[in-house]
C-alpha cells in the first residue's frame, strides 16, 4: 500500500514544482526514485520527528506542499504537541503519511504498534483523517491530496496486501463507499480491516444472512449520513478496525448511533484494554490473539444476531 501511494506521488511531483517531502530517517528504499528523479524534494531531518513537523511547517508558510512521512508511532505519539500546534492550531497545507497501522510492524514489539493514533489525529481541530483499504485506494488519495488545501493525516498498513478494488474507486473524502447491499446485518470497516470485513461478509452469506459491507475511508470528516441511514434499515451494526476500540471508528459510529437513539445491536471489534505489551509477533499473530480474525469475528457476529 505504502508502495502505490509512494509511485503515485512521484509521478504527481512532475506536475507540482512545490511537493516536498519530509522523512525522519525512515523509508530510504522506498523513495529511491523519488529522491533520484526530484534532488531537491527530499530531505531526510534524521531521528528528530518534532523537528520535522517545524520545518515542514516553515516550509509550509512559505507556500510549499509538504508530506512528512515515518512510522506511526514516532510521526504522531513522539511528535504529537508539534502537530498539534504548528500544523492543526495554524490549519497548514501539511500531509502526515503514518505506515505501519495496527499491528504492522508487530514483530518490533509494542513500542512500534499503531493503536492509537486515530484517536490523537481525530480529535486535532482542521485535521482530516483518512485510511485507504487497498492499493488502488492510497493511489486514490495521494491524488486527491496533492489538491486539498489543509491539513491531512493518512494512516497506511500493510506493504502490498490484497485489492478489494477491480479499477481505481470513486473515492471522495468524507463519502464512505458501500462496497455489498445486504439487509438487517451491516459491517463497517476501514483500511485493511476492510478486507476482512468482505471476508466476514461471505461467511455470513454461506449461513444466509445478505450483509452491507461498508468501507470507512474516511474517519474525519466521518459520514454520518451514511451511518444514519444503516441505522435507520439494519437491525444489527459492527465495526471493525485494526486500532483501540476508545477513539477509533468504533467509538465514532457509537456516537452517532447513540445520539440518534439507535435501538438494535452494535458492537465494536477492535484492540481492547490490556493489549499484551510483551506479546510480540507477526501481523496475523497478533490479529488473530485480539479476535481480529474473519473466522473469530464471524463467530460472535453469529452469536450476536441470533434471534435478531
Amino acid at each position: 500500500m505504502k508502495t502505490a501511494f509512494v509511485r503515485r506521488l512521484q509521478e504527481l511531483s512532475q506536475k507540482d514544482d512545490d511537493l516536498l517531502v519530509l522523512t525522519a530517517d525512515l523509508g530510504f528504499k522506498l523513495f529511491d526514485n523519488f529522491r533520484a528523479g526530484t534532488t531537491d524534494r527530499f530531505y531526510n531531518v534524521g531521528v528528530a520527528e518534532a523537528n520535522m513537523i517545524g520545518i515542514a511547517a516553515g516550509l509550509s508558510l512559505c507556500g510549499k506542499n509538504v508530506y512528512c512521512y515515518s512510522i506511526i508511532p514516532f510521526l504522531v505519539m513522539r511528535a504529537f504537541e508539534q502537530i498539534r500546534v504548528d500544523i492543526a492550531y495554524h490549519n497548514l497545507n501539511i500531509k502526515l503519511v503514518g505506515v505501519g497501522g495496527g499491528f504492522t510492524y508487530g514483530l518490533e514489539g509494542f513500542t512500534h504498534f499503531g493503536l492509537e493514533d486515530l484517536s490523537l489525529m481525530s480529535s486535532l481541530p482542521n485535521m482530516t483523517v483518512v485510511i485507504p483499504a487497498d492499493p488502488l485506494e492510497a493511489k486514490a488519495i495521494a491524488e486527491i491530496s496533492l489538491e486539498y488545501d489543509g491539513p491531512m493525516y493518512i494512516r497506511l498498513g500493510h506493504t502490498g496486501g490484497p485489492v478489494i478494488h477491480d479499477k481505481a474507486p470513486d473515492l471522495k473524502i468524507g463519502r464512505a463507499m458501500i462496497l455489498r447491499e445486504g439487509r438487517g446485518v451491516a459491517i463497517l470497516a476501514t483500511g485493511d480491516m476492510v478486507y476482512t470485513g468482505m471476508q466476514v461478509v461471505d461467511m455470513l452469506s454461506e449461513k444466509g444472512i445478505n450483509t452491507t459491507m461498508v468501507n470507512i475511508h474516511t474517519l474525519k470528516p466521518l459520514d454520518t449520513e451514511i451511518i444514519l441511514q444503516i441505522a435507520s434499515t439494519h437491525k444489527a451494526i459492527f465495526s471493525i478496525e485494526e486500532h483501540n476500540i476508545r477513539g477509533g471508528l468504533g467509538s465514532a459510529i457509537s456516537e452517532v448511533l447513540a445520539e440518534s437513539g439507535y435501538s438494535g445491536v452494535f458492537k465494536r471489534f477492535g484492540i481492547r484494554e490490556g493489549v499484551a505489551r510483551s506479546l510480540v509477533g507477526k501481523s496475523d499473530f497478533l490479529k488473530e490473539h485480539h479476535g481480529l480474525t474473519p473466522q473469530k469475528i464471524y463467530e460472535k457476529i453469529s452469536d450476536l444476531i441470533t434471534g435478531v
